[in-house]
Order: structure tokens, then C-alpha cells, then sequence
């Protein structure tokens, strides 16, 4: 086990996973445990399926992969299938929040724990504001067709857009972080719910849909080529974070070791083969030219002329993206707390509830932010940096596998990762093939982030770490 101090390098300063898991079991900073593998897989599903199935999908086919984008949504599968098997193993070692974050910490030190936390606060924050513009799309939309309702346009789009706050999409977070304050398992019963009206919403288009397919439209089936598929596979990765999202909620699991590698896994699998079944359909009912819009979906069915059909999909949309914006908001309040709770950020972001026992302050400050960026700006062009940090977070994750099987090969691990170290390393080169399939600007504003976080990190953050403090008391 790394001794904290005893690095030659400071900047590799390594937190001991015993210190992680007494610090967790400490009361004024610890999580209530009420999560089952059940309620765990169902709160991946709630993020996993949602945005991929039901906005990027068109996007995606129209612009990168055409019915390639079948393949497309395989290839990313492959490459999340092998970093959830990597999160499975870690997740079952140190059940505590802070998912990529927390096991950086224990395996590569402190500077690369501080530089995937910082990317999983940018991950999360955007991915979060993005799903909720779309959220207000579709309630806007629905109101309109089914009751109509037409909210002011001046209320539905951002000031950058001739509006003066897109207010569904603020209001949405805001409502959805009282719902994480008032407790995870709450929360989590809602979730559970709303995933099982999308569950029977996207069976329904399958059917609906089966019977609209026309194999002439899968034809050319690659119509940008063989690289189209990896471009579609890294612009549609925003749909599997998901699982990631899954190994924070560790420390609120009744059960870690067992209930996150299942929920892990078996949301994962369960994911796959649907976004794999509705984009086959969809881009069989309909040319993939014509799916470059808002709402695939929906609108793939009211181009045949199915309108009630199209409704019941647009409430179908609406749970789903509802269910993704709870699981991203619940991932970055708890990326906040335990980044809090090693000192790397002020102490507030860790204050736990005294009633609920959830970390309130981090919820509510992260809700604001977020619902502001959410009602002020236009997100449209930042959904690749949620993939980049998803993929750079995955990276760092396997790395961590073969380096804990290296310096701790006798911890405890109620998960294995099989045939270390081939899985890792594929894991690892799945993701940077996705990583430079993704456009030059996204890489170059992800590398802007990180050097703004750097700054934060050696000006504040290395001199407020407990871990420091605790190293010169041990020098002393």
C-alpha cells in the first residue's frame, strides 16, 4: 500500500484505500445506504437510455454514419462494455462516492485524481444543462400538439438566441435538484418509474416502427464510408456515460461489492441491444437525410403521418431525457462532495444533511449553476466535450486496474477484472481511437479546461488537501 509522504515525487501523492473507506464511514460525512442492484441498474438505465435514443441518434445518422450508425452504436458499446468491466472491479474495491475521481486518487495520485475530477465536474455540468434544453424542446413541442399550449418563444430560448431565458429547462433542474436534497432514495423510486414509462414507450415504437421499415432506406447502409462509423460511435458516446455516473452512488449502495459490478453490467447490456433495435428501425422507417433534428424519434413517425403515435413518443422523450438530467445532477453533486471532503474544494460542498443525509449544499449550489447555464446559453455545440471527459475519464480508470493489480495485488476485490491485462489495455486504445475521432476543436477545448483547472489545483487546491496537511504532520 502507497504510505502517503513517502513519494518522491510530490505531485504522485497516492490517498491509502483504507483512509478512503474510514473517511467515508465517518457521520458527519457519510451517505445513507438504500440502493439496491436493482435500483442501481435501473438508475443506469435512466441515464444510459434518453439522449442517444432519443436526440443524438438522428443527428448522428444524418451527419456521420447514416444506417451505419447500427455498427456505430456496437463499436461504442464494445469500448464501454470493456471500461464498465474496469469500473466493476474498482467500484467493488472502494465503494465510495467520487467514481473515476476517488479510484485516480487511490491508484495515480492526487494531480491526476484532481484532473479527472475537474473533467467530471465539466462532463457532468454540461451534460446536464444540454439534456435539459432538450427536455424543454420536447415539452415545448407536446404542449403545442396535444393540448395546445404555445409558450412564448422570448421563454424558450436563451438570450444568445433573441429569448430571455430558455425557463423549462431551468425550472426542470431546479425541480430535480430538490428532489436529490429531499434523498436518494426518493429520488431513486421516481427514477425507477419514469424508466419504466420509457422502457414502454420505446417497446411501443419498436412495434409501431417494425411494420414501417422499408430495407430500401438502409441503403447505402455506410454512407460517409468505414470511418463513419467511428465518428458516429464518438459523437453518440454521450449516450453511454450512464454507468459511469453509476460508481458514485457507491457509497449510498446496501451492498457495493456485489450491486454496483451487476448494476454496472446489466445496465449496460440492457442498453445496448435497445439503442441498438432503435436505430435500426428508425433508419429503416425513414431516409437517415431526413433525421438531422431535435426530436428522431418523433419525428421519423410523424414524417409517415403516425401523429398520436409521435405524442405518445414525445412523453416517452420526456421521461427519458427527465431520468438522464437526475442521474447526471445526483453524479455531479457527489463528484463536488468528495473532492470537498479531500479538501481540494471548500468544505461546504460536503456538509451532509443532518435529516436526509444527503450533501445538500453541493446539490443545491451545483442546481443553480446548472440551471443557469441551462436557461442562459446555447449548448448545441458543447455535447462532445461530455464524450471527451467520459473517454478520458475511462483511460484513466484501466490504467488504475493495472496499477492496483501491480502495487496491491493481495486487496480485496469481490470483482475481477478476467484476462488483466488484455481488457485494460483495450479499453485504454478503444477510448483514444474515440477520443481523435472526435472534431480538433473539442480536443482543444478540453485542453483549455484542464489548464484551467491546473491553475485552481496548485494555487488553492494542493495547499487546502488533507492529504497535504496529513504529510507534513507525518514529516513533523
Amino acid at each position: 500500500m502507497a504510505v502517503v509522504g513517502k513519494e518522491k515525487n510530490p505531485l504522485l501523492r497516492i490517498k491509502p484505500i483504507d483512509l478512503i473507506l474510514k473517511q467515508s464511514d465517518e457521520p458527519e460525512h457519510g451517505l445513507k445506504r438504500t440502493l439496491t442492484a436493482l435500483s442501481i441498474t435501473a438508475m443506469g438505465i435512466g441515464a444510459i437510455v434518453g439522449t442517444g435514443i432519443f436526440v443524438l441518434t438522428g443527428v448522428a445518422a444524418a451527419k456521420y454514419a447514416g444506417p451505419g450508425l447500427i455498427l456505430s452504436f456496437i463499436v461504442a458499446g464494445i469500448v464501454s462494455g470493456l471500461a464498465a468491466i474496469c469500473y466493476a472491479e474498482f467500484a467493488s474495491t472502494v465503494p465510495v462516492a467520487g467514481s473515476a475521481y476517488t479510484y485516480s486518487y487511490a491508484t495515480l495520485g492526487e494531480l491526476v485524481a484532481w484532473i479527472i475530477g475537474w473533467d467530471l465536474i465539466l462532463e457532468y455540468a454540461v451534460g446536464a444543462a444540454a439534456v435539459s434544453i432538450g427536455w424543454s424542446g420536447y415539452v415545448t413541442d407536446f404542449l403545442q400538439s396535444a393540448l395546445g399550449i404555445t409558450l412564448p418563444k422570448v421563454l424558450t430560448i436563451s438570450p444568445f438566441s433573441g429569448g430571455i431565458i430558455n425557463l423549462p429547462a431551468f425550472l426542470i433542474i431546479l425541480l430535480v435538484t430538490a428532489l436529490l436534497i429531499w434523498g436518494t432514495s426518493e429520488s431513486s423510486r421516481v427514477n425507477s418509474i419514469i424508466v419504466g414509462i420509457k422502457l414502454l414507450v420505446i417497446l411501443f415504437f419498436l412495434v409501431v416502427g417494425f411494420g414501417h421499415i422499408n430495407p430500401a432506406n438502409w441503403s447505402p447502409f455506410l454512407p460517409f464510408g468505414a470511418g463513419g462509423i467511428f465518428r458516429g460511435a464518438a459523437i453518440i458516446f454521450f449516450a453511454y456515460i450512464g454507468f459511469d455516473q453509476i460508481s458514485t452512488s457507491a457509497e449510498e449502495a446496501r451492498n457495493p461489492s456485489k450491486d454496483l459490478p451487476f448494476g454496472i453490467i446489466a445496465s449496460l447490456l440492457i442498453c445496448t441491444v435497445l439503442y441498438i433495435l432503435v436505430t435500426a428501425t428508425l433508419t429503416g422507417i425513414v431516409s437517415y437525410t431526413k433525421l438531422n433534428v431535435a426530436s428522431p424519434v418523433s419525428h421519423a413517425l410523424i414524417l409517415l403521418g403516425l401523429n398520436a403515435a409521435g405524442s405518445i413518443i414525445s412523453i416517452g422523450a420526456i421521461c427519458g431525457l427527465t431520468t438522464v438530467l437526475i442521474v447526471l445532477l445526483y453524479g455531479q453533486s457527489r463528484i463536488f462532495f468528495s473532492m470537498s471532503r479531500d479538501g481540494l474544494l471548500p468544505g461546504l460542498f460536503s456538509r451532509v444533511h443532518p435529516r436526509f443525509r444527503t450533501p445538500y449544499l453541493s446539490s443545491l449550489i451545483v442546481g443553480i449553476v446548472v440551471a443557469l447555464v441551462a436557461g442562459l446559453t446555447p449548448i448545441d455545440v458543447v455535447a462532445e466535450l461530455t464524450n471527451i471527459g467520459t473517454l478520458a475519464a475511462f483511460v484513466l480508470v484501466s490504467a488504475g486496474v493495472l496499477i492496483l493489480r501491480r502495487t496491491q495485488p493481495n486487496l480485496r476485490r469481490a470483482f475481477r477484472v478476467p484476462w488483466v491485462p488484455v481488457i485494460p489495455i483495450l479499453s485504454m486504445i478503444g477510448s483514444f481511437v474515440l477520443i481523435v475521432s472526435l472534431p480538433p476543436v473539442t480536443i482543444i477545448r478540453f485542453i483549455v479546461w484542464l489548464a484551467i483547472g491546473l491553475v485552481i489545483y496548485f494555487l488553492y487546491s494542493r495547499r487546502t488537501s488533507h492529504l497535504q496537511r496529513e504529510t507534513v504532520e507525518d514529516a513533523a
